[in-house]
């Protein structure tokens, strides 16, 4: 997946291009209109990165990318996904609940989240930048600006459930099958079908994690704090 600003020059012919070698265009980081926004979905885009944020704010007289979500250019056989961080930080409730009513099937969690995810609080490196962890925030050394998240998927899952009062169904198709079908990977990705990668996490009553599979194995595992391979294969 590539992420672009659509009102670039020669954004459509660079989606096309990428489109045809497979790779997911998503839009985002951006302060195109509305029109850009469907001039690359019509080349072939299919993705919005973290919805709200990174773009143009809404406006009546042009919704910006954010309208791509109730656009009548969309075509109904390449249905626009979007991205949006439940994290209780970087999008209000109230947000939440207008794009999940106005288009939950496209709906794909993300935490957004950066390399100081579970260290304490201080000072930390993000590549060549340097960032400070206060309490939920992370934000660029010395500013309020926010530059990621530190939030577990878990908990966006569970945020993003108070939030808009949707089913448990609902949000953890948010957090697996959609993403799959933006991918376009549903034949090994994001759903137990029969034939699909053995990859899946075990939760509680509250949706919390108990433990983690990849290909049938369980690398993650709460009630013995195990965080290391084993040789636990369920699946052969």
């Amino acid at each position: 997946m590539l992420t672009l600003a659509p009102e670039l020059p020669l954004a459509s012919e660079v989606i096309e291009n990428l489109c045809r070698h497979n790779v997911t265009v998503s839009l985002g980081h951006s302060m195109g209109n509305l029109v850009d926004g469907e001039k690359a979905v019509k080349s072939g885009a299919n993705f919005i990165t973290h919805l709200f944020n990174a773009m143009l704010p809404f406006h009546h007289r042009d919704p910006g990318l954010v309208g791509l979500l109730a656009s009548n250019a969309v075509p109904p056989e390449r249905p626009i996904y979007y991205g949006i961080i439940a994290d209780g930080i970087h999008t209000h409730p109230a947000a939440l609940r207008i794009a999940h009513k106005t288009h939950p099937s496209g709906l794909v969690l993300v935490t957004d989240g950066i390399s100081p995810m579970g260290l304490e609080e201080g000072r930390h490196r993000l590549g060549q930048q340097t960032v400070d962890i206060i309490g939920p925030r992370a934000l660029i050394a010395g500013t309020n600006t926010l530059c990621g998240s530190i939030t577990s998927m878990d908990h966006c899952i569970r945020h993003f459930m108070k939030a808009t009062h949707c089913s448990v169904v609902e949000a953890l198709e948010c957090s697996s099958l959609h993403p799959a079908e933006a991918l376009g990977i549903t034949d090994k990705k994001g759903n137990l079908d029969f034939g699909t990668d053995a990859d899946f996490v075990l939760l509680d009553w509250n949706l919390n994690v108990l433990s983690t599979f990849i290909s049938g194995e369980c690398v993650y595992d709460k009630l013995n704090n195990n965080t290391q391979l084993t040789s636990k294969k369920i699946i052969k």
